[in-house]
């Protein structure tokens, strides 16, 4: 581990196969509703990204090409010579970054929850994580937990505790990842991805809408596209049909 560009955790015995987590998150806030599952089958590799898990935060803006690059190396560290990736959010960029750029080692790629860009409305959401993300924990976590979380999961509403939670257990590089969201454009990458592609949209989504994850499917060569009932939070909402779906999807030997 000490070799790697990235801190990570490691599960499980079989093929390879890497996690890239979404912005605000990390290796264990996204991954753990799915991780035991995916390890029954799986090397499972899941870096942290600068500012979360143990990884301290960055000191200069992040960029998509080093970052892939810094997953890749991470997994091969970790003793993968080849291996599927999983993304999830802006860990889909960084997957689909990875794939284009190292066809060599990924086999194949699932994206969750995905985006091709930022466009105006994620931008807005970005911003406004921002301007709250050092004040009042109460407030940033309503905000979280309403761009996270899918209709059905918010009809009985959201109390001040568990928004206070929420928003005390975002990681501490928020301001560095999203700032990286904000300028994701993978459109150029996506005719070039060259190994099977599952798609997961969540049609519940308010922040990475499922036209996102059909541009993906439409713009990825014979991507398949499958759509889950949640939200954002998809490992909360729908962890068995997310793993499910994936095990159908990812080589288990």
């Amino acid at each position: 581990m000490t070799d790697a560009p990235l801190p990570y955790l490691i599960r499980g015995s079989g093929p390879g196969l890497l996690l890239a987590h979404g912005a605000g998150g990390g290796a264990a806030a996204n991954w753990t509703p799915v991780l035991d599952g995916l390890a029954e089958h799986f090397t499972v590799v899941a870096p942290d990204y600068p500012g979360s898990g143990d990884n301290p935060r960055a000191t200069e803006p992040l960029q998509l090409d080093q970052l892939a690059d810094d997953l890749v190396a991470t997994a091969v560290a970790a003793g993968l010579d080849e291996f599927a990736i999983a993304g999830y959010s802006l860990g889909t960029a960084v997957a689909t970054t990875a794939a284009v750029r190292h066809p060599g080692r990924v086999r194949k790629l699932a994206l969750i929850a995905g985006l091709t860009h930022a466009d105006p409305w994620l931008r807005q959401a970005i911003r406004t994580w921002q301007a709250l993300f050092d004040g009042d924990p109460v407030p940033l976590g309503h905000f979280s937990v309403l761009m996270a979380a899918g209709a059905d999961a918010l009809a009985e509403g959201v109390s001040d505790e568990l928004a206070a939670t929420v928003g005390a257990s975002l990681a501490p590089g928020v301001p560095e990842q999203f700032d990286l969201v904000s300028r994701v454009d993978i459109r150029p990458l996506l005719p070039r991805v060259a190994v099977p592609t599952l798609v997961l949209a969540t049609g519940q989504d308010n922040l990475t809408a499922p036209h996102f994850s059909r541009a993906l499917a439409d713009s990825i060569p014979d991507a398949k596209l499958v759509e889950l009932p949640a939200g954002h939070n998809v490992f909360i909402e729908a962890g068995p049909a997310l793993l499910a779906a994936l095990l159908e999807f990812l080589p288990t030997r």
